[in-house]
């Protein structure tokens, strides 16, 4: 979890509380694989080949069990920050998928942040270096996590013919909607803490701007909250996915880490030609009555709004965050936290609306799950989904899942109950299924 929170934190700098640094023509970053990372063995009692190297400037990762079934299954990992060395994650489903005669491959990508079109790119350049050292597969599924889950969305609507499922998990599967979700709560905070709100973030953020926010709030920030930290905190769970279960719990473990962050930058993220966030058409709400109330009406009169440059936000092929239609063509099985204010359930309902507007809803299968972390999953939740998937895939029974678009169903005390497999532990708080 602290290695996720440290790239949360490094992700946040890069594209929203912390915006992109602006393009320039400066060269590019010296990329490079440590070679001597790359070897792996095989599992204990496993008598599969490992494969390793470095391809199209990319470090990879294979391994082919003895006895494969000739399906290989890509990982697309998650956001490793700016850094320049380049690292590869074995497959978090590695030993069951070697056990069953799957196949699996990892690209390290060639390029860090958050730079998801080079992720899809360079994730379909391992499916044919794939074809050469081993064979061509029979079926080939995309997995990924966080912004790797943007990398699987996206690559299934880019490259339409050479995936036959997908399983994004704790996805950033409505791209540019993570981000003006930061912006929501980096305004919001300061507008309702009386602050003349800025964007760009005023100087001093941390330790100037945090402390005033806090003590205008609250008692004993997250918690002893004033009306309008409670406003506040309302109106994230709004922004973020709408009521439902363990919100409490994850206002208690996101709401100092996401105003804690630093927040430099101007709004823009790498390969966009402007400003990428946009508040313009957001109508703020403390509550789900549509008709706003007086404190509302002053809020939404009162927050700044930002509008995104008109080639903010481009539509074209890979761009270096692609919009993703929904526009899915093979079945796709998602898992997400309730309770992850990092990449939050907003992302499974924005995801949903669009793949319904392109009337390819009996192609998706969303599930919620218990916990409040991000990507917070046990081995379980994760080889019953993909298991699940396949069998849709190659038998055509579609999994049972979650209805993630109306609004009384999420907020049910039950909600989330039916594919979450363990308890877990929430500080003082609890999530137990009634």
């Amino acid at each position: 979890m602290r290695r996720l929170l440290q790239a949360a934190a490094l992700l946040v700098v890069l594209v929203s509380v912390g915006l992109a640094t602006t393009a320039s023509a400066v060269p590019p970053p010296a990329y490079f694989v440590d070679e001597t990372k790359l070897p792996f063995g095989a599992l204990p009692g496993s008598n599969a080949t490992p494969m390793w190297g470095v391809h199209g400037a990319a470090g990879y990762r294979i391994e082919v069990p003895a006895q494969w079934n000739g399906r290989l299954v890509l990982w697309a990992h998650g956001f490793r920050g700016d850094g320049l060395e380049l690292t590869v994650d074995n497959h978090p489903l590695r030993a069951w998928l070697i056990a069953n005669g799957y196949a699996w491959a990892a690209s390290s990508y060639s390029r860090n942040g958050y730079d998801v079109a080079t992720g899809v790119k360079d994730t379909h350049d391992l499916t044919t270096l794939f074809n050469g050292l081993v064979d061509r597969p029979q079926r080939t599924y995309i997995t990924g996590a966080s912004m790797g889950g943007h990398v699987t969305a996206a690559s299934i609507e880019q490259y339409r013919h050479a995936y036959d499922g997908a399983m994004p998990i704790c996805g950033v599967v409505g791209d540019y909607e993570l981000f003006d979700f930061f912006l929501d709560y980096m305004l919001s905070a300061q507008t309702l803490a009386g602050l003349d709100a800025q964007f760009p973030a005023p100087a001093g953020w941390s330790a100037v701007t945090v402390p005033q926010i806090t003590s205008s709030l609250a008692g004993a920030w997250p918690f002893g909250l004033t009306v309008d930290g409670e406003r506040l905190k309302a109106l994230t769970e709004l922004r973020s996915g709408g009521e439902r279960p363990l919100f409490d719990a994850a206002w208690a473990a996101w709401a100092t880490f996401l105003l804690g962050l630093p927040a430099t930058g101007d709004g823009t993220v790498p390969g966009s030609p402007g400003v990428v966030v946009d508040n313009t058409d957001v109508v703020y709400q403390f509550d789900t009555d549509p008709s706003l109330t007086p404190a509302e009406q002053s809020f939404n009169e009162s927050i700044p709004r930002i509008a995104q440059d008109p080639q903010g936000r481009v539509k074209r092929g890979l761009d270096n965050a692609p919009v993703i239609d929904g526009r899915i063509t093979v079945p796709v099985l998602t898992l997400h936290d309730l309770g992850d204010l990092f990449v939050p359930f907003l992302m499974e309902q924005v995801y949903a609306q669009r793949v319904a507007d392109n009337g390819r809803s009996d192609l998706l299968v969303q599930r919620a799950i218990r916990g409040v972390g991000h990507c917070d999953f046990t081995p379980t939740e994760l080889v019953t989904g993909f298991a699940d998937l396949v069998k849709w895939v190659e038998d055509g029974t579609r999994p049972a899942g979650d209805d993630v678009l109306s609004p009384a169903v999420v907020a049910a005390p039950s909600y989330g109950c039916s594919f979450t497999t363990a308890t877990r532990s929430l500080g003082p708080f609890t999530a137990p299924c009634p």
